[in-house]
């Protein structure tokens, strides 16, 4: 890739990954490394091109709507999401609460799809929304798929970063702990995310393994007020029912892990 090609995807990367707070000049210069006036010339022709998108004064900036349709696209196009969507449909159903449907993207899972519970609402539960892999239930599902991987690329380090920045208290910070908690993820069948990435919110996360490796998970997030044992054995009861309905419809393809940037 080339330098203006690279500094174009950072700088794209930039704007999406500060969401709904757009960027001033110097800021993007200083965050990428580079000139303001190199920074200011690529800037103006993206704009120009629609994927970014400037303010009515000029002088913040923010991702453009040729990042919508470049996403939809791929939405639209992704082979096992068509397959994903009904069943999370009817398991947000029958559970009435929130299901995911993620995809590990180097250190990040990416929301793919969210089927919202209708007792309550969040915000933050919407397609393209990145968080980190190490502290979500469907990133430790796919991380713990990953041990004892030797191939390049593959293994866990590959999708942990080097600092584990705390989103709440119980957010695990110390790559041991992490190791220990995706080891005991492996033996249970499942992940769970307790209040890391929420206060009130505990998830449950389940691998899909119609990749090699597994580069795709569904979730059941939960508040914790009310989560009983029974509970918890009802829910993972139906996300594994859904896992083996989804694996059984999808295409097996060892090379479709290649979706995955990254991997």
């Amino acid at each position: 890739m080339t330098a203006s090609a690279a500094r174009t995807v950072e700088l794209l990367e930039l704007l999406a990954s500060r969401q709904n707070r757009p960027a001033r000049l110097r800021e993007l210069s200083e965050a990428l490394g580079a000139p303001r006036s190199s920074v200011y010339a690529l800037i103006r022709t993206l704009v120009e091109h629609g994927w970014v998108r400037s303010d009515p004064s000029g002088t913040h900036y923010s991702i453009g709507i040729r990042a919508l349709l470049a996403g939809t696209t791929y939405l639209d196009t992704d082979p096992y999401l068509r397959i994903v969507q009904p069943h999370i449909t009817d398991l947000s159903a029958e559970l009435d609460e929130t299901i995911h449907f993620g995809r590990l993207d180097r250190t990040d899972i990416v929301y793919l799809a969210t089927r919202e519970s209708h007792r309550y609402i969040r915000p933050f539960s919407r397609v393209g929304r990145r968080l980190p892999a190490y502290s979500t239930a469907m990133g430790k599902a796919l991380l713990a798929e990953r041990l004892g991987a030797t191939a390049p690329g593959a293994g866990v380090d590959a999708h942990v970063p080097r600092e584990l920045t705390p989103l709440t208290p119980n957010t695990l910070t110390d790559h041991d702990a992490l190791l220990r908690d995706l080891e005991l993820t492996r033996e249970r069948g499942h992940a769970i995310d307790n209040e890391e990435n929420y206060a009130g919110i505990t998830c449950f996360g389940l691998a899909l393994r119609y990749t090699s490796p597994a580069t795709d998970a569904i979730s059941c997030s939960v508040p914790i007020a009310g989560l009983d044992e029974d509970r918890r054995r009802e829910i993972l009861a139906a996300m594994e029912r859904t896992r083996l309905a989804i694996e059984r419809m999808a295409p097996v393809d060892p090379s479709a892990a290649d979706l995955a940037a990254g991997i």
